[in-house]
C-alpha cells in the first residue's frame, strides 16, 4: 500500500501530539500485527508490518519458519508449500507472504484503531506529566472533581491530569465541594507503580510565596526578597521580607496601596491572617520584628540561639498570641527559642536576683 497522504498525516500527528516519529511507527506496526491476528483469529501467528518513509509504502507480511515436517501450522510451513511462492526457498529460511489490510474486517479495524489511540493518549499524558515535573513548587488552577476517603482529587491542566490533595494538605478552615475552583501548590510529581501521582497542597509554605510573587512585582523583579515564612495553615502566616535598596520599603511593597496586595493574598488563602515583618541581619532586631503586631521593649540573648523578649504588660497576650501561636510562629521564622515576659514580671525577677 502506497500513501503519501498517510505519511504526511503521520508527520502532522507526531508534531501535534509531541510523539517521537519512530516510536509511533513502531506502534503502528504493533497495531497492524494485532489487527491481523484478530482478522485471522490466530494469536500465535507471526506478523510483520514494514513502513518505508522514503517510498511512502506500508507492507504487511505473514512470517513462518520453513521446516521439513510441520508441527505448528500457524508458525511453520513445509519447504514444498513455500516453494510454490518462491523456488529459492530452503529449509531454515523465513517464509514471507504479503497480505492486504483491505481484507480486514470490522473487529480487526477496531483493534487497530484502539491500539493507535491508546498510544496517542499515553503520549499526551506522558508529555503533560513531563511538563508538570517542571512545574513542581509552582501554583496551578484546579477544579475539585472527587472527594474520597478524606482525599480531594482535582482536575489539572484542563482535565489532562489528576492531582490529589491529602488531608494534611487541606486547609482546616476550608470545605471542598465538587466543582470548586481552587489554586493549589504542586508539591511533587511521583510514580506509584505504573501510575503517576501529582501531590498538591493548600497548606504548603510555597503557596504563600508564590501568591506574593504574583501580587508584588518587586518580588518578581528581585528588588524585594522573601527571607522566610512560617505558617499555621488556615490561621496565620508570618513572612519576612527585605530589600537591599534603601529607597524601597519592602514591607510597604508587599502590603500595597490601602492593603490591596496583601489582601489579595489573604483572599487566596481563604482569610488567613498575614503578618509582614522586616528581616534583619541582627537576630535580636529580627526577633523583635517577628513578634509583630506586639510592641517589644527589649530583646537580649540568654543562650545559644535563645532570646528573652520584654513587652509591655498590656501587650503580653498579643505577643504570645492565642495558644502561643504568635510567639511560636516568630520562633519558627527566626530559628531562635523565644521567651516572652511582661515588663512587670521581668522587673520582679530582676529585683529578686538583686536581693539574692
Amino acid at each position: 500500500m502506497v500513501s503519501k497522504e498517510f505519511f504526511a498525516a503521520l508527520d502532522e500527528l507526531c508534531v501535534a501530539k509531541g510523539i517521537e516519529k519512530q516510536d509511533f511507527i513502531s506502534t503502528l506496526q504493533s497495531a497492524l500485527t494485532s489487527a491481523y491476528k484478530k482478522h485471522a483469529k490466530c494469536e500465535d501467528t507471526v506478523v510483520e508490518a514494514r513502513l518505508n518513509e522514503e517510498k511512502c509504502s506500508i507492507r504487511c507480511y505473514l512470517i513462518k519458519d520453513i521446516v521439513e515436517v510441520v508441527e505448528d501450522p500457524d508458525k511453520q510451513i513445509s519447504l514444498e508449500e513455500a516453494r510454490l511462492l518462491k523456488k529459492s526457498y530452503k529449509l531454515g529460511d523465513k517464509y514471507e507472504e504479503e497480505f492486504s489490510t483491505k481484507d480486514f474486517g470490522r473487529i480487526a479495524a477496531q483493534t487497530f484503531r484502539q491500539v493507535v489511540m491508546q498510544k496517542v493518549r499515553v503520549a499526551e499524558r506522558n508529555n503533560t506529566i513531563s511538563e508538570f515535573e517542571e512545574k513542581e513548587n509552582e501554583i496551578q488552577a484546579a477544579i475539585v472533581r472527587k472527594i474520597d476517603g478524606g482525599n480531594v482529587y482535582v482536575e489539572l491542566s484542563g482535565g489532562a491530569l489528576e492531582g490529589v490533595m491529602l488531608p494534611q494538605d487541606q486547609l482546616p478552615t476550608e470545605t471542598y465541594n465538587l466543582g470548586d475552583k481552587i489554586t493549589v501548590y504542586v508539591k511533587r510529581v511521583r510514580q506509584v507503580g505504573k501510575m503517576t501521582q501529582i501531590l498538591v497542597s493548600r497548606t504548603a509554605i510555597g503557596l504563600v510565596k508564590r501568591f506574593f510573587e504574583n501580587e508584588v512585582p518587586e518580588i518578581k523583579q528581585g528588588v524585594v526578597l522573601i527571607k522566610g515564612v512560617s505558617r499555621d495553615p488556615g490561621q496565620r502566616t508570618k513572612i519576612a521580607v527585605y530589600s537591599a535598596d534603601a529607597n524601597i520599603d519592602a514591607s510597604g511593597a508587599c502590603i500595597g496601596n490601602k492593603g490591596a496586595r496583601v489582601n489579595a493574598v489573604i483572599e487566596n488563602l481563604g482569610g488567613e491572617k498575614i503578618d509582614i515583618v522586616l528581616w534583619s541581619e541582627n537576630p535580636l532586631e529580627y526577633i523583635a520584628n517577628a513578634l509583630a503586631p506586639a510592641k517589644v521593649l527589649k530583646v537580649y540573648e540568654i543562650g545559644e540561639n535563645a532570646a528573652r523578649v520584654i513587652v509591655p504588660d498590656d501587650k503580653l497576650s498579643l505577643a504570645i498570641g492565642k495558644d502561643g501561636q504568635n510567639a511560636r510562629l516568630a520562633a519558627k521564622l527566626t530559628g531562635w527559642k523565644i521567651d516572652v515576659k511582661s515588663e512587670s514580671k521581668a522587673l520582679e525577677e530582676l529585683e529578686e536576683t538583686v536581693e539574692e
